[in-house]
């Protein structure tokens, strides 16, 4: 990620927050092949403050093709973002930007047993069925489920580092960075009321 330290995220809270909010990962391994990158949803499990290991699967034989458990390898969360039109700027500005809060996590994955993963993948429908109004659950048929289980592997990320941004229009004023927000508010082309909830939530207001 491009070296920006006025746009460090370097809380942990604050990573854990980004994972919690945005599930969707890109998981990325250097294989003998080459690159291979694959994307699946993952899990915050519960630890130390300090320390964040995420839980997720991959499909057959996506585990063979990432070579897991054999070397480090790289998630990526991708937060919010967005265009930000230099026509929000004050006049004379000409040049637009992006903005967006990411995370890059490392680490060199464990394999879980068949059993642990079933109990990953059980938990990870119930986080996202417990919205719905009537929520399902791998438990209303563990026979078909548990077969249907044998076709991924599970696996946790103890993260060893993490590189993360938040880059949110921290080097512009206060009156532009409320012009900024205002418009990914409003019904423009533009408008990203996700993004906007971030920049209010670092700016305050």
């Amino acid at each position: 990620m491009r070296h920006t330290p006025h746009f460090l995220l370097a809380d942990v809270a604050e990573v854990k927050r980004l994972i919690r909010k945005n599930p969707w990962a890109t998981l990325v391994s250097h294989t003998a092949a080459g690159n291979v990158a694959s994307h699946y949803p993952v899990m915050l499990e519960d630890g130390p403050a300090d320390e964040i290991s995420i839980v997720s699967h991959v499909g057959r034989p996506d585990e063979v093709a990432h070579g897991l458990g054999s070397g480090e390898v790289l998630v990526i969360i991708q937060g919010p973002h967005g265009y930000v039109s230099p026509s929000w700027y004050p006049d004379g500005d000409l040049v637009p930007t992006w903005n967006h809060v990411t995370a890059h996590l490392w680490g060199t994955p464990e394999i879980l047993s068949p059993e642990e993963n079933y109990a990953v993948l059980e938990a990870l429908v119930d986080q996202f069925e417990q919205r719905v109004p009537r929520p399902r659950s791998l438990r209303m048929d563990e026979e078909l489920t548990r077969r249907i289980a044998r076709g991924t592997v599970g696996l946790r990320l103890r993260v060893a580092r993490f590189d993360a941004r938040a880059k949110l229009s921290q080097n512009k004023p206060a009156d532009v960075v409320a012009r900024i927000t205002d418009e990914l508010e409003a019904d423009g082309p533009y408008a990203n009321a996700a993004l906007a909830g971030e920049m209010r939530r670092l700016h305050g207001g």
